[in-house]
């Protein structure tokens, strides 16, 4: 049987979309999660905990889906990335455990709230640092020599992937930030606005940092982006994250409450985008293109119809949890 429908491109755009919602809605709960550290007293702490309380497990659906299909559609790309990043990866795992456990703990373990509260607010910072780390080797690349990882366990700890790592924590306190500014009220939201302009600094220092340093790393990325005419082609990317850089610092010094989340999202959009620009088609960047990288025809075709079944299901129950968590929240309802 002929294979017509090349069923790469398809499993391209569900595994980048798994990776993207993750990041966008696991982000902003640890973003939430960092912040949470800085509040100043009870009621402010318990008014930002019942903002992701009813969502913030159901996030994660979108990590498993990326991982499990990474595995099964670019089973040649997992074998590289998974040694090359094994313990970041454990470390992040490790801190979204902790971080879910001092979630439960601090209700039910009251006379050590104050411990429970801290690891909260750690376990964030650490996963988020861990998986800053896992971009930045992905983007830098990893040795690779007969479809095989040939670097050393710590080959991911370089200054590039420390500076990514330090960037994802400025990015997911920014979308923390516009969450509660969003979902709050009174002093919280006044403490949201002003977190989320010192983040969104951080932000946009480091996609300046990152915009010259790549080129720099990578003769490939160098010669995509400043040839003719794929600079002309690309140059709104930067443009416009400038325009939605600026939007986001207006509408942090403003009344909005929407315009500060939405426009921080906007400009994870663009960073998505220009990191897909300088490495399409690779999956292991500079190693492994998506199509000698991925898994069977007959393999592809098998896993899409169970995906194509589950997706679906993974959109409804989220939008609808948001949809009936929708408003603002107050300190004494949910999770205190």
């Amino acid at each position: 049987m002929t294979q017509i429908l090349d069923l790469v491109p398809i499993w391209t755009v569900i595994l980048a979309a798994a990776v993207f919602f993750y990041v966008l809605l696991d982000g902003f709960d640890l973003g939430v999660g960092m912040l949470y550290g800085l509040a100043g007293d009870k009621h402010s702490r318990n008014t930002i905990m019942n903002s992701i309380a009813p969502i913030w497990d159901g996030n994660e659906t979108w990590l498993v889906l990326g991982g499990l299909g990474l595995l099964a559609a670019f089973p040649k790309a997992f074998a590289v990335i998974m040694p090359a990043v094994y313990f970041p990866i454990l470390v992040m795992l490790l801190g979204l455990v902790f971080r879910g456990v001092a979630f439960e703990f601090r209700v039910r373990d009251a006379e050590n709230k104050t411990i429970w509260d801290r690891a909260f607010c750690y376990g964030s910072a650490i996963a988020t640092f861990a998986q800053g780390v896992v971009l930045g080797a992905f983007v830098q690349g990893f040795p690779v020599q007969n479809g095989q990882f040939a670097g050393t366990s710590f080959a991911f700890l370089t200054p590039f992937s420390v500076l990514t790592g330090v960037a994802l924590m400025f990015g997911y306190g920014l979308l923390g930030a516009g969450w509660l500014i969003l979902k709050t009220e009174r002093d919280v939201q006044a403490a949201a606005r002003r977190y989320g302009r010192v983040c969104l600094i951080g932000v946009v220092s480091a996609i300046a940092i990152v915009s010259v340093w790549t080129p720099i790393m990578s003769p490939a990325v160098a010669a995509r982006w400043f040839s003719l005419p794929n600079f002309v082609l690309f140059l709104p990317v930067p443009v416009l994250s400038g325009v939605v850089a600026l939007w986001t610092w207006r509408s942090l010094n403003s009344k909005a409450e929407a315009a500060p989340f939405f426009s921080a999202i906007g400009l994870f959009v663009l960073t998505y985008i220009g990191m897909a620009v300088s490495l399409y088609p690779m999956i292991v960047p500079y190693q492994l293109t998506l199509w000698e990288a991925a898994s069977s025809p007959r393999t592809q075709a098998f896993l899409l119809v169970g995906t194509l079944f589950l997706l679906p299901v993974i959109l409804t129950y989220s939008s609808w949890s948001y949809w009936v968590f929708r408003g603002k929240v107050k300190a004494e309802a949910g999770y205190h």
